[in-house]
C-alpha cells in the first residue's frame, strides 16, 4: 500500500486549491479532490473582484477588511495577468447615507493597509466629470476609489497547477464518497467519473468543500458541528456595454445594498449582485424574476441607458457558503471565514472551513495551515506572500506591454487574440503559441481565436474536460461563441 498523504483536501474551489498550493509548498505530500471541475461553483460566480469590501466597513468588519486590503496588494503583485486595477465611481444618495458618512468609509478604506500600487480616494463632480456622464442627474456629489477585477475561475486554476507543480496531486472529477478514522490516520474513499472507487490515507483532512461543507460532514464523515453554514444567493447580469470608459461604478439602493456595474470583456457590462437566502441544492441554483427585476431597476434607476430583460446576454447564480452567525439580514452576514477543528486525542484530525472570500483566500491557507501545526510536526513556514502565480512573471507586471511584445514576435496572432492569451495565461503563453511560426501551426480555429493548441494545453496542463470547462471557466469565449461550437469542442477534447 502506498504511503499516506499528509493532507487530503476536498473540493477545488478557490479555499481547496490554496490550500493545497500552500500545503505541498511547505513539503508535505498533498491530495486534492474536487467532484466536479476546478472552480465550477461557488468560486466562477463570484462578481469577480478583488477587494477590501467597502461595505464590510458598515458592519464592522474591521479586520476582515483591513487583511483584504493587504491581499489586494499582494495578489495584483502575483497575478497581474488576471488581476487588474479597478477604478469605482460612487455616486451619492444622500437619502441612504450622509456625504460625510461615505468619506470617513473611504478615508479608513485608503488607510487601514498601506497602498502601493492603487491610487486613493477622489471627490468628483458627477456634473461637470465625464465619469457622471452614463448617469441620470440625481445628484452632483460624487467619489471614486480603487479596487481590482479578477478572473476568479482562472485564479483558482493557477493555484491548482501551481500546487500540482510543486507536487500535489490534483484530481478533478472525483468525488469522496466517505472516510473514516484507523487511528491517526484517515481512509478516504474516492469516486472518480468512470464509477471506479478506492481508498486513499491521510494524516490530516481538510473540508474545503464550500456549499458541501455540512454535506460532507454530515453525511460523508458521519460527524456533527456546532458551526453552520448560511447559503446566501448571489445572482448577475451580463447585457452589452452600458457606457464608455474603464471605470466601474458602486450603486446604492433604497435597501441601503449595493450593486456593482463592471465593464467586462470588452464589450459588456457585468451587473450584480444580490443577497438572497438560499436553502435549495447548491447545483441547482439560478436566477430569479425578482432577482432580475432588482438589478434592471437599479441600473434604470441611476443610467441614462436603461435596461430591459431582452438586453441581458448572460445570467449567472453563485451560493456563498457564508459561516452562520445569526444575522437576520443575508446582507449582514459574515463574510469572514472560520475554522472548525475536529481532532480527537490520538486520531486524524479534521479541519473544515466555512466561509471566506475571493480576496483573502491565500491569508485563509496560511491560517488553515497555523492551525494545523500542532498536528504536523516539523511544518515548514509561510512562504505564499512573495512570489507570482503561474504566468505571473511578468516584466513589471505590465500583462499589456507584455501582449504587445508577443504581438511583435508573432504577428499572425492579431491583437485581440495576442491580448486575451496574455491576459489568460501571462507567460505561459508560450506553452501554446511559443513554437508556432504561422496561425497554421495553431491548428483549427473553433472561433474567438480558440485553437486546437490552446485546447491540447488547456487538456494536458489545466484539467479541461469538456467545452463548458474550457468555454466558461478555463477562458469566457463561451459569451463570443455560438453554441454549436461546444460539440465541436467536446469532440476535439475527446480525440486527444
Amino acid at each position: 500500500m502506498s504511503s499516506p498523504f499528509d493532507i487530503l483536501v476536498v473540493g477545488g474551489g478557490i479555499n481547496g486549491a490554496g490550500i493545497a498550493r500552500d500545503a505541498v509548498g511547505r513539503g508535505l505530500s498533498v491530495m486534492m479532490v474536487e467532484q466536479d471541475d476546478l472552480a465550477a461553483h461557488t468560486s466562477s460566480w463570484s462578481t469577480k473582484l478583488i477587494h477590501g469590501g467597502l461595505r464590510y466597513l458598515e458592519y464592522y468588519e474591521f479586520r476582515l477588511v483591513r487583511e483584504a486590503l493587504l491581499e489586494r496588494e499582494r495578489l495584483l503583485a502575483m497575478a497581474p495577468h488576471i488581476i487588474r486595477p479597478l477604478r469605482f465611481v460612487l455616486p451619492h444618495d444622500v437619502s441612504i447615507r450622509p456625504a460625510w458618512l461615505v468619506r470617513l468609509g473611504l478615508f479608513f478604506y485608503d488607510h487601514l493597509a498601506p497602498r502601493k500600487r492603487l491610487p486613493g480616494c477622489e471627490r468628483i463632480n458627477l456634473a461637470s466629470d465625464r465619469r457622471g456622464a452614463p448617469l441620470k442627474p440625481l445628484t452632483k456629489v460624487g467619489f471614486e476609489y480603487s479596487d481590482c477585477a479578477v478572473d476568479d475561475a482562472r485564479l483558482v486554476v493557477l493555484n491548482a497547477l501551481d500546487a500540482k507543480e510543486r507536487g500535489a496531486i490534483v484530481e478533478v472529477g472525483t468525488r469522496l464518497e466517505s472516510a473514516r478514522r484507523e487511528g491517526k490516520l484517515w481512509v478516504a474513499t474516492l469516486k472518480d467519473a468512470s464509477g471506479a472507487t478506492r481508498e486513499v490515507r491521510a494524516k490530516v483532512l481538510v473540508n474545503a468543500a464550500g456549499p458541501w461543507v455540512a454535506d460532507v460532514l454530515n453525511h460523508r464523515l458521519g460527524l456533527n458541528t456546532s458551526k453552520g453554514v448560511r447559503l446566501v444567493k448571489g445572482s448577475h447580469i451580463v447585457v452589452p456595454r452600458l457606457y464608455e470608459g474603464t471605470q466601474a461604478y458602486i450603486l446604492q439602493n433604497p435597501d441601503k445594498r449595493i450593486i456593482f456595474a463592471i465593464p467586462y470583456q470588452d464589450d459588456l457590462t457585468l451587473i450584480g449582485t444580490t443577497d438572497v437566502p438560499y436553502t435549495g441544492a447548491p447545483q441547482d441554483v439560478a436566477i430569479s424574476d425578482d432577482e432580475t427585476d432588482y438589478l434592471i431597476s437599479s441600473i434604470n434607476h441611476w443610467f441614462k441607458r436603461e435596461i430591459s430583460r431582452t438586453d441581458i446576454v448572460w445570467d449567472y447564480s453563485g451560493v456563498r457558503p457564508l459561516f452562520d452567525d445569526g444575522s437576520i439580514n443575508a446582507s449582514a452576514v459574515t463574510r469572514d471565514y472560520v475554522f472548525d477543528i475536529d481532532a480527537p486525542e490520538g486520531q486524524a484530525p479534521l479541519l473544515s472551513v466555512f466561509g471566506g472570500k475571493l480576496t483573502t483566500y491565500r491569508k485563509l491557507a496560511e491560517h488553515v495551515m497555523r492551525d494545523l501545526a500542532p498536528h504536523i510536526p516539523g511544518l515548514k513556514p509561510a512562504w505564499t506572500a512573495e512570489g507570482t502565480l503561474p504566468g505571473g512573471d511578468i516584466p513589471d507586471g505590465d500583462a499589456d506591454r507584455y501582449a504587445a511584445d508577443l504581438l511583435k514576435r508573432k504577428p499572425f496572432l492579431g491583437a485581440d487574440r495576442a491580448r486575451r492569451l496574455v491576459h489568460t495565461y501571462g507567460t505561459r503563453v508560450e506553452a501554446i503559441a511559443g513554437g508556432a511560426r504561422s496561425a497554421e501551426d495553431l491548428g483549427r480555429d473553433f472561433g474567438g481565436g480558440l485553437t486546437e493548441a490552446e485546447l491540447r494545453y488547456l487538456k494536458s496542463a489545466e484539467w479541461a474536460r469538456t467545452a463548458r470547462d474550457v468555454l466558461w471557466r478555463r477562458t469566457k469565449l463561451g459569451l463570443k461563441l455560438p453554441k454549436e461550437a461546444a460539440a465541436e469542442i467536446d469532440a476535439f477534447l475527446n480525440s486527444i
